[in-house]
């Protein structure tokens, strides 16, 4: 299934392999298939979820920790002042928030 998202690169100094951070609610189906299975698919899209570019093969995992802290960082400075509004409206919800790490294999 195609699901757009919010994500942003890594400012991985020197890696060969750069590593993408999504954030979703942990009670999505991608958390939950990511939980079963971590192999995933990923590709450039339009907001509409239209496919823009060539698909590649990717590994998904949720991290915790400081790791996960890093990602919603980076997140949180790309999609200044959209990301901060969300977050307004999620206070009035109480659904965990989880970070996905995603690397092109």
């Amino acid at each position: 299934m195609r699901t757009p998202v919010w994500f942003v690169v890594a400012d991985d100094a020197g890696a060969a392999i750069p590593t993408l951070y999504v954030y979703t609610t942990a009670d999505t189906g991608k958390a939950k298939r990511i939980r079963g299975n971590g192999a995933v698919r990923i590709a450039p899209c339009d907001a509409r979820g239209n496919v823009t570019g060539q698909w590649i093969d990717a590994l998904a995992r949720i991290v915790t920790g400081e790791e996960a802290r890093g990602g919603m960082r980076l997140l949180d400075r790309k999609y200044f002042p959209w990301k901060q509004m969300l977050g307004l409206f999620a206070l009035f919800r109480s659904r965990e928030r989880i970070v996905v790490a995603i690397r092109p294999v």
